[in-house]
C-alpha cells in the first residue's frame, strides 16, 4: 500500500484516571496493541493524554513530573517491540520551566519533542499558570530518558524510504491560531499534522471544530489527525468529550463517537501522493518566504503493508449533491448566455440526435433563453437522420424538439453523403472510418452553414469523455462555435438529464427525457441491424464509459501512475483484472493519440475540477509517446 502513497493514521482516546499515570499507560498500550492489530502505523493520543488535562495545580508536583517520566519510560520500552509510531501528550520540564509537549515514540526511541506554541490564558483556561510557550524555548534537544532528543515547535518528523511521509505537530490552541505551527511545517514539507488536543465542549462548538480541522487540512494541503480528551477528564467547571477527527484535503473524513467512557480509536487510509500532487499542482504553495527555522528527526515505518480499507467512488465525477447538480448546470447556462449576450443574442443552432449529449446541450440552450428573456424560436435545432439513425432516437429527437417550442428543422444527410462517396471514390457498402466520419462532418457542415444564414452559432454537444478518448471526428462533432459539455463528463450528462427530468411536469417532453436516459450510447454512423435496432454502440469500441471517467479522473486530478490507477480500479470495480488491463490499455492508447483534436478544441466553459482544454488544465503535444505508460502497465 505505501508503494502507491497510502499511510494508515489514528486517532485514539484513552479511557483515564486524572493523575493515574500507570492507568492511562496501561490504557494506551491497550489502545496501541488494538491499532497494531488494525493495521496502523502512525497514532496520536489527546494533549497531556498521559497524566489527564485537567490535573490542574498538580502539574507544578514533583511526584506528577517525575511519575510522567516513568510512564514514559515504559510506553519507550513497549515501542522496543510494537511496529508503530506513535505520539502520546505529556508535560515535560526542560531546564527552568515546563512544556505541553507531544512525545513521540519509535522501535524503541523517542524521536522527538514538540512543545506547544501557544498557551491559553482566558475564558475556562488557565495554562498560563504551569506551562511556558515553546516560542520561549531556546534549546534544540533535550536529554530525555537517556537520549539527547530533537526538540522543537517546528519539528518535522520523516519517514525513512518515503520521501513523501512526513508529519509535524499541532496542540490544541495552536490549531484555533493564525500562526499555527502548522501553516509553516506544512510550507517545509510536511504532509501529515498530528493534533494533540484538549478541547471542551460548548453549544455549536463540535461543529465549527470540523470545519475548522477540515479548512486547515484544505488551505495547508495536508492531512489532518486530530483526538481531543475524553469524558473522564473532570467536569467541575467543563466537559470533554473525547472528539476525533482525521481528514485530507478532499473533504474525506473519518468521526468517532463522542462522550464514550471507554477508550477508542479511528483510523483512515491516507493519500500522501495526492497530497503532493496537488501541492505540485498549486506553484504559489511555496510563494511565500518564510524566515522559520525547521528542525528535522527521522523514523522508520512498520515494514509491514496493510490492504487498501477506504473505498473509492466508482463515479468519481458524481460526488456532489442536488445542490452541486444545478450548479453545474448554472455555470453551463451561464457561460453560453456571456457568450451569447456577447454577440448580440444570435440564433443558437444545435444538432439534436436522440442521444444523451445533445440532449444536455440542448436543455442548458432552453435555459439560456430563459436567462436571456430571448424567443425560444432563435433556437434553431436540426435532426439530421443518417444511415444509422434509429426510429427511436429519431423519434425522441422530433418529441424534444417539438414540445420545447423551439424552431424545428430536419435535413437528412443520406443523399448528400452518398454524392460525396461518389465524389471521393467511397464504396457505400465499405463500412470503415471514411464511411462513418463523412457523416459527422456532413451534419457539422449543415450546422455551420444553417448558422451562417441565421446569423446564429453551433452550439457544441461533445462530452469530457469523448474528448479524452478523442472519440469524435476531426473537424466534424469534435468543433462548433461553444462547447457546453465540454467538461461534463459522460457519467455526468446522464445524471444531470435525469435532475432536469425529475423536476420536469409529467407529461410527452418528462417521457422524452426518460427514454433518451435508457437509449444505448451510440454515434449512430453504421446501419441498423435487420431489425432495425442500433449497431453501433460507443462501450462495445472504447469499455464502459464508468470505468474509463475513473481512469480519466485519477489519471487528470491527482496525476497517479498507471500502475496505481489499476490497484485502485480493481478495488472498486466487478471486471477481472484483465478486462481492466484491457480497458486501460484502451484509455492510455487513444488518450495519448488523440491530443491533437484537443490541442484545437473550442472554447468550453470548466465546471469541474477537470478539463482538456489546452488554454487550461491540460496542456500536451500532439506527438507524445505512450509507451512508457504502456510498459508501466504491462510490467504488472
Amino acid at each position: 500500500m505505501k508503494q502507491f502513497g497510502f499511510l494508515r493514521v489514528g486517532a485514539a482516546v484513552n479511557a483515564l484516571k486524572i493523575s493515574d499515570i500507570f492507568y492511562n499507560v496501561e490504557e494506551m498500550k491497550n489502545i496501541l496493541d488494538q491499532a497494531l492489530e488494525k493495521g496502523v502505523e502512525i497514532l496520536t493520543f489527546p494533549e497531556l493524554s498521559i497524566t489527564g488535562y485537567t490535573c490542574q495545580d498538580l502539574f507544578l508536583q514533583d511526584t506528577l513530573l517525575e511519575q510522567t517520566l516513568k510512564g514514559l519510560e515504559i510506553l519507550k520500552e513497549y515501542s522496543k517491540t510494537h511496529p508503530i509510531v506513535f505520539i502520546v501528550g505529556a508535560p515535560l520540564k526542560i531546564k527552568n520551566a515546563l512544556y505541553n509537549c507531544a512525545v513521540s515514540f519509535s522501535e524503541g526511541k523517542i524521536i522527538g519533542v514538540t512543545p506547544k506554541t501557544y498557551i491559553p490564558n482566558y475564558g475556562e483556561f488557565y495554562e498560563g499558570r504551569y506551562f511556558s510557550s515553546a516560542n520561549q524555548l531556546t534549546e534544540s534537544t533535550v536529554e530525555l530518558l537517556g537520549e539527547e532528543v530533537v526538540v522543537s515547535n517546528f519539528l518535522i518528523y520523516h519517514a525513512k524510504s518515503y520521501p513523501q511521509i512526513n508529519f509535524a505537530i499541532d496542540i490544541c490552541e495552536d490549531l484555533w491560531n493564525s500562526n499555527a505551527p502548522s501553516n509553516f511545517t506544512t510550507l517545509h514539507g510536511a504532509t501529515i499534522i498530528f493534533n494533540l488536543s484538549s478541547s471542551n465542549e460548548l453549544v455549536g462548538k463540535c461543529d465549527y471544530r470540523r470545519k475548522l480541522i477540515q479548512g486547515t487540512a484544505t488551505k495547508n494541503i495536508c492531512a489532518y489527525v486530530y483526538a481531543s480528551s475524553g469524558i473522564n477528564e473532570s467536569t467541575s467547571d467543563l466537559i470533554f468529550s473525547g472528539h476525533s477527527l482525521i481528514t485530507e484535503p478532499n473533504g474525506t473524513m473519518t468521526e468517532n463517537e463522542r462522550f464514550d467512557f471507554n477508550s477508542n480509536f479511528i483510523f483512515q487510509d491516507i493519500d500522501v501522493s495526492r497530497i503532493c500532487h496537488d501541492r505540485m499542482m498549486r506553484p504559489s504553495y511555496e510563494s511565500l518566504s518564510l524566515d522559520i527555522k525547521v528542525q528535522h528527526t527521522y523514523f522508520s515505518l512498520p515494514k509491514k503493508d496493510n490492504s487498501l480499507t477506504k473505498g473509492y467512488s466508482r463515479t468519481p465525477f458524481l460526488a456532489q449533491s442536488d445542490e452541486n447538480f444545478e450548479e453545474i448546470l448554472n455555470l453551463q447556462t451561464y457561460a453560453l448566455a456571456k457568450r451569447v449576450r456577447f454577440l448580440g443574442n444570435p440564433s443558437l443552432v444545435i444538432g439534436i440526435s436522440g442521444g444523451a449529449d445533445s440532449t444536455l446541450a440542448f436543455l442548458v440552450c432552453l435555459r439560456v433563453v430563459k436567462v436571456l428573456n430571448m424567443d425560444p424560436k432563435k433556437i434553431v435545432a436540426i435532426t439530421m437522420p443518417g444511415f444509422g439513425t434509429s426510429s427511436r432516437t429519431y423519434e425522441n429527437a422530433v418529441k424534444l424538439i417539438k414540445t420545447s417550442g423551439v424552431t424545428f428543422k430536419e435535413i437528412s444527410i443520406k443523399e448528400a453523403c452518398l454524392q460525396h462517396y461518389k465524389d471521393i471514390g467511397q464504396d457505400p457498402t465499405t463500412y470503415d472510418v471514411t464511411y462513418e466520419n463523412a457523416q459527422a462532418r456532413e451534419r457539422t457542415q449543415i450546422l455551420f452553414d444553417y448558422a451562417n444564414k441565421v446569423g446564429g452559432i453551433v452550439i457544441g454537444t461533445g462530452d469530457l469523455s469523448e474528448i479524452a478518448l478523442g472519440f469524435d471526428t476531426y473537424n466534424g462533432d469534435h468543433m462548433s462555435s461553444y462547447s457546453v459539455n465540454a467538461s461534463i463528463p459522460k457519467t455526468l450528462v446522464t445524471t444531470l438529464i435525469a435532475k432536469v427530468k425529475e423536476q420536469a411536469e409529467a407529461g410527452e417532453f418528462k417521457d422524452t427525457l426518460e427514454d433518451i436516459l435508457n437509449t444505448p450510447i451510440s454515434p449512430e454512423l453504421l446501419p441498423l441491424t435487420d431489425d432495425g435496432q442500433i449497431a453501433q454502440k460507443s462501450e462495445m469500441s472504447v469499455g464502459p464509459y464508468m470505468i474509463q471517467d475513473f481512469f480519466l479522473y485519477h489519471f487528470l486530478r491527482y496525476g497517479a501512475s498507471i500502475q496505481k490507477i489499476y490497484f485502485l480500479a480493481c478495488l472498486t470495480f466487478d471486471f477481472t483484472k484483465e478486462e481492466i488491463k484491457h480497458y486501460l490499455t484502451i484509455f492510455i492508447k487513444r488518450f495519448f493519440s488523440q491530443q491533437f483534436k484537443r490541442n484545437c478544441m473550442p472554447d468550453g466553459v470548466k465546471v469541474g475540477s477537470i478539463s482538456l482544454s489546452p488554454r487550461g488544465d491540460w496542456r500536451m503535444s500532439s506527438d507524445v509517446y505512450s509507451s512508457m505508460y504502456l510498459k508501466e502497465l504491462e510490467e504488472l
